[in-house]
């Protein structure tokens, strides 16, 4: 299977496609880099990560945060441009669009969304239909995501840490 068939990157462009989910993007792709390439900060997987939390940070106008990480997405994209895991979208497209997306975070200038180009027919079909499952949700919930999920299993997972290291 192509890495960009797999369920996971699948979820991922449909999240960022469908209703711009980017904290579920981020969630998506986390596990599937942990399966597929841990602790590999210039993996791939890594540069869509750090793409769909900088236009989580921008959204929130957290400018600092988005500024910083989108630098990061880049250039870990930018040197992946040959890799699998960007074989079937237009990346020249892609690239323009971070960067575009970079000057508006410099100026401050107001989220607006944007799409993968996805040029793999096949791939395309199956994120489109994915896109029509998605639940519907607001924009306030897609903004706070990630204060308004229930954190108490993050939570006591952090504790235990902390009492296992005393």
């Amino acid at each position: 299977m192509h890495p960009m068939h797999h369920p996971l990157f699948i979820q991922f462009l449909t999240y960022f496609n469908g209703n711009q989910d980017y904290f579920e993007c981020h969630e998506v792709l986390e596990e599937y880099w942990k399966e597929v390439a841990p602790k590999d900060k210039a993996h791939p997987l890594t540069g869509w990560i750090q793409l769909a939390t900088g236009l989580y940070h921008w959204r929130r106008k957290n400018f600092k945060g988005a500024e910083t990480i989108l630098k990061k997405a880049e250039r870990t994209l930018s040197a992946s441009i040959y890799d699998p895991f960007l074989e079937e979208i237009n990346t020249v497209d892609l690239l323009q669009q971070i960067h575009l997306t970079q000057e508006k975070v410099t100026d401050h200038e107001p989220y607006i969304c944007w799409y993968i180009h996805i040029t793999s027919p096949d791939l395309k079909i199956k994120v489109e239909h994915s896109i029509t499952l998605l639940p519907p949700s607001d924009n306030y919930f897609l903004q706070n995501k990630h204060m308004l999920r229930d954190r108490s299993n993050i939570l006591s997972a952090r504790d235990e840490k902390r009492r296992s290291r005393h």
